[in-house]
């Protein structure tokens, strides 16, 4: 924390007093900041404020307030003195980001997403780490395309990856955008082979589309023996062959996807049954 700058000018005996108050309150917040007591320091804080005499703090000490009252839950007032902190460009970069972190704190998402693009350009040298936060943030306030691009952002910086990765992927599940699910998917598996929470949901993808498969090939080999029950196909006809080949095909496809997903994640017993399946069916 930056130390207060204390001038004391002796105008009279009260105006001192007042002075001497004021300084020893906000040296007793200080000290009530370091040692986490957050919401006594608020209270001196605001106290030695309100009656400063002659003491001249510098601007900073409104980011020191306005921390107090963040962490002391107290939001709307960090809310405030964070944009006093921003006015007087004083450690502003970070006082963006706990305003931002405040505005998430409420659930005002999109006052939080806005706190944070400021945040990101007064830190560029921070940007992985904020458009993680910004990406949390986003998705819980289901704005998913915005989560998307943030967690990105922290993908390409290289903070947290896997979990963004795959909470990328996952907003990209919200927006029912299959394909973009499955694409950050294996890209995430591509960048980070060793995380089982990315493979495991492939996994799952391939699992889903294998089973299509097993089903359509399922599905043309009952409609053909249907046919033979009903005395309109013959098991010796060309046609049921053809019939056959086809399922076939869809089998061999479904076996090539499930044994991905296998591969994958080899404790996923769905994958495991159907591949016996379509062994079977072959």
């Amino acid at each position: 924390m930056k130390k207060v700058v204390l001038l004391v000018v002796a105008v009279c005996f009260s105006v001192f007093s007042f002075a001497q108050d004021a300084a020893q309150k906000i040296e007793d917040a200080n000290a009530a900041m370091q040692a986490k007591e957050y919401a006594k320091a608020l209270e001196l804080y605001e106290s030695a404020m309100s009656n400063l005499g002659d003491v001249q703090v510098p601007d900073a000490i409104n980011f020191n307030i306005g921390l107090a009252a963040y962490n002391s839950d107290n939001y709307d007032k960090a809310i405030e003195y964070f944009d006093k902190a921003i006015a007087a460009d004083a450690n502003a970069d970070k006082a963006w980001e706990y305003k931002a972190g405040a505005y998430g704190k409420m659930d005002k998402y999109s006052e939080a997403i806005d706190a944070y693009k400021k945040a990101i350009e007064a830190a560029p040298s921070e940007t992985a780490s904020l458009s993680y936060n910004a990406g949390i943030v986003a998705y819980k306030g289901k704005m998913y395309d915005d989560a998307i691009g943030f967690f990105t952002g922290a993908v390409e910086g290289g903070y947290k990856g896997e979990t963004a990765q795959y909470y990328k992927a996952v907003a990209y599940n919200k927006l029912k955008n299959d394909d973009g699910y499955k694409a950050a998917l294996v890209e995430g598996v591509e960048k980070f082979p060793g995380d089982d929470k990315l493979s495991g949901a492939l996994a799952n993808v391939y699992v889903s589309e294998g089973n299509e498969l097993y089903k359509k090939g399922a599905g043309i080999l009952s409609a053909a023996n249907t046919k033979v029950n009903e005395g309109s196909l013959s098991t010796a006809d060309d046609a049921y062959a053809a019939e056959v080949a086809k399922a076939k095909k869809e089998f061999a496809a479904a076996l090539e996807v499930l044994e991905k997903a296998a591969g994958l994640d080899a404790s996923n017993a769905n994958a495991q049954k159907l591949i016996e399946a379509c062994k079977a069916a072959m």
